[in-house]
């Protein structure tokens, strides 16, 4: 069992030095922080959403490389890995690792549309980084980029993506939602549907179930169910892996099946 917290990326980049290098890159940049310090003002700040900046960007990293790790161990390979635009999986994991640092920035211009927007903003960033990164340049780097900015792209809610690398990242953006770090952007200060429910969700797992990926969410009561049919639901359904999710929800009376439905009519 796995914790999904900004602790997480850590432990996968430590004992990897193409990840551990990329994510200093990311960490010590001055525009890429900078924008990520802009999305957290256009959100917070502005418009008075949740935490859209730098500790959600490390949260998805490490949420997204911990399911694509869980998905390789069941046999599943990366997209960009089969079809060649990596060559190893530590490259696949270097395009997860991007894509999901770098999901948000688009909210520094503004929230609408803000992954059609980061995802134009990152193919300076990543031009500018990767041969620093990967130590490539040409073709090579150009594939390796549009596979970065497809994931970007695919957070979007009813984009479906075509990469497990977008499919990990869209997911794993979905899973920081434990004390009132929700991905449905509620208005601070105000007590509604969105604030209670998000405020409910105590803490999310992943690990190994049936499926590859068991995603349990703990939660003080079923309020928190609203976050997880807004979000977490959506991005499941249009991952293109939502055969090899599962989600439990586990309260202090009971656990639920949330994902797959056990029939149309409730999750129990």
């Amino acid at each position: 069992m796995v914790l999904v917290s900004p602790r997480l990326i850590e432990q996968h980049v430590s004992d990897h030095p193409l990840l551990s290098r990329a994510y200093a890159f990311l960490e010590g940049d001055e525009e890429i922080q900078e924008l990520l310090k802009m999305s957290n003002l256009m959100a917070v700040t502005r418009l008075r959403y949740n935490d859209h900046g730098i500790v959600h960007a490390r949260i998805v990293a490490g949420a997204s490389l911990e399911l694509l790790g869980l998905l390789a161990d069941s046999g599943v390979t990366p997209t960009t890995l089969r079809d060649g635009s990596t060559r190893s999986f530590e490259e696949a994991e270097l395009v997860v690792l991007l894509a999901a640092y770098l999901h948000d920035i688009g909210n520094s211009i503004h929230r609408l549309k803000h992954e059609y927007i980061g995802a134009l903003l990152a193919k300076d960033i990543l031009d500018r980084i990767l041969p620093k990164i990967l130590e490539v340049k040409g073709r090579r780097l150009y594939t390796f980029r549009q596979e970065v900015l497809h994931a970007i792209y695919a957070t979007e809610y009813n984009t479906r993506c075509l990469t497990v690398e977008a499919a990990v990242v869209k997911i794993g953006d979905g899973l920081d939602m434990s004390e009132g770090r929700a991905r449905v952007p509620y208005r601070l200060g105000k007590v509604d549907m969105h604030s209670v429910s998000a405020l409910s969700i105590r803490r999310v797992e992943v690990e190994r179930g049936v499926k590859p990926i068991r995603i349990k969410v703990y939660m003080d009561d079923l309020a928190g169910l609203f976050q997880l049919e807004e979000v977490l639901n959506p991005k499941i359904k249009t991952s293109g892996i939502e055969d090899k999710i599962e989600v439990s929800v586990v309260t202090p009376d009971r656990t639920l099946n949330f994902y797959p439905p056990q029939r149309e009519a409730g999750y129990e």
